[in-house]
């Protein structure tokens, strides 16, 4: 019976827990230290550095940056004015004085290749930057809310796939009596969205299941601010890349557009519009084709570039 009484006594010692002193209050109302500032990591500053030591990405930035110059201080390439012309030098092959030539109007082609980037660079940017603002507007609704208004965004994105972008460009711009910066930029825009929103919308489907998604609901968070402090920051990797991309799809898709003669017009000054013009003179000048053709390749190429080091960087499960 002591026995009993004596183990009894022992348990009753182990399970008492001891008394809460200031010293044990204090330590656990210490809030819980993270990493220094200096130590925080993140997806973008470890893309970061990855970024800045890829010869990739370093190559199509040289050239994002030549071309984005290009297109806001052209007078930084050239003095010449490109709208200024004399027949005499028409067709004037390339030489030291002039080092492009001169096109039939005897405009200098430097000077013109120059002041094209601008327009191909300004509709590129503008097309990608109002597509991805409608394509995550669109996606955050289709993907948070889901129901009937995610099966009329997918059914409506259905029908605009089936509608290739050249094809549909032409169509539309041929019905279309002024076909200006801004008329081939909204086309373009409202053939460019669909696949933006898709990627987006996958994206919002992963990240809207997260914990720390649940939480901010669970604190009465408004959708309106999860959407744009929680799901935003984490599922618009995939459009960046896609719109790093996009920007050289769509300059070279304006420079088709002028090439078949249903994209800008003149007087305007584009990349495309040069080499619509050179496409009967290839033989007689070709340097009408060859200087706004390298052009338009090594943007395209920039861009193209970017995407393909910035999907690397923010998506390492994907190389």
């Amino acid at each position: 019976m002591s026995d009993f009484r004596q183990a009894e006594a022992v348990t009753e010692t182990e399970t008492v827990a001891p008394p809460v002193t200031e010293e044990v209050e204090e330590e656990v109302q210490k809030p819980i230290e993270g990493p220094p500032p200096g130590a925080t990591t993140s997806l973008w500053s470890d893309a970061w550095k990855e970024l800045r030591t890829s010869p990739l990405f370093l190559v199509s930035l040289g050239l994002v940056v030549l071309f984005i110059v290009m297109a806001i201080a052209p007078q930084l390439f050239t003095s010449t004015d490109p709208r200024a012309c004399s027949l005499s030098n028409s067709l004037e092959r390339p030489s030291s004085e002039h080092w492009f030539g001169f096109d039939l109007q005897g405009c200098d082609y430097y000077a013109r290749s120059i002041y094209g980037a601008r327009i191909s660079m300004a509709i590129g940017v503008t097309v990608i930057g109002f597509a991805a603002i409608l394509a995550v507007i669109l996606g955050s609704i289709s993907g948070y809310y889901g129901g009937w208004l995610d099966s009329v965004i997918a059914r409506l994105t259905d029908i605009w796939f089936a509608i290739p972008t050249i094809l549909g460009g032409i169509v539309i711009l041929s019905l279309l009596g002024e076909r200006g910066f801004f008329q081939v930029s909204f086309v373009l825009v409202i053939l460019g969205w669909p696949t933006m929103l898709r990627l987006y919308r996958s994206s919002v489907l992963s990240v809207k299941e997260m914990d720390y998604v649940e939480a901010a609901r669970a604190l009465g968070a408004s959708d309106f601010r999860i959407l744009l402090k929680h799901i935003l920051p984490n599922a618009i990797t995939p459009v960046i890349i896609y719109a790093a991309i996009s920007i050289g799809v769509i300059i070279a898709a304006e420079a088709a557009l002028s090439f078949l003669g249903v994209g800008l017009q003149l007087p305007a000054i584009s990349w495309g519009l040069m080499i619509s013009g050179a496409q009967t003179r290839i033989l007689q000048a070709p340097h009408l084709l060859l200087f706004p053709g390298l052009f338009l390749s090594l943007a395209v190429f920039g861009f193209i570039l970017m995407g393909d080091a910035l999907r690397d960087a923010l998506d390492p499960k994907g190389r």
